[in-house]
């Protein structure tokens, strides 16, 4: 990558600073333990952006989670229409029920700190000055 501003796409899936797209957003690289999953530092690690602007900042997450698994359901439903085939007579409609309920649940933890990182960067803008 050549030098000069991060790109968006790649510092959200790293879940990096949206201010100077370098400094981690998460204290633990991993999601274990599950405790600690959402343990953010109080400002970025080489900026210094406020990782919580105001107090309840986050509660909106909430609806980017739903949003997320409702596409995961979604992406699951095409993938499984296209490759098994979805019919009332066979009972497969439980069938993907399991396989996207499960995969919700699976992916649950990882959905958690996007949803954390997608709202912050609606909110705050990339500032190579930052300080």
């Amino acid at each position: 990558m050549p030098s000069g501003k991060p790109q968006l796409l790649s510092s959200i899936l790293k879940m990096n600073c949206p201010a100077c797209r370098k400094g981690k957003m998460f204290t633990n690289r991993s999601i274990f333990p599950l405790g600690h999953l959402l343990d953010m530092p109080d400002k970025c690690t080489v900026c210094g952006q406020k990782m919580e602007i105001e107090p309840g900042f986050y509660f909106g997450t909430g609806y980017v989670s739903y949003a997320l698994s409702i596409a995961l359901f979604v992406f699951n439903l095409v993938w499984y229409w296209l490759f098994i085939g979805i019919s009332y007579k066979d009972n497969s409609i439980i069938h993907y029920l399991i396989v996207s309920i499960s995969s919700v649940l699976l992916f649950q933890p990882w959905l958690m700190r996007i949803s954390r990182v997608l709202y912050l960067y609606m909110f705050v803008k990339y500032n190579p000055d930052h300080k």
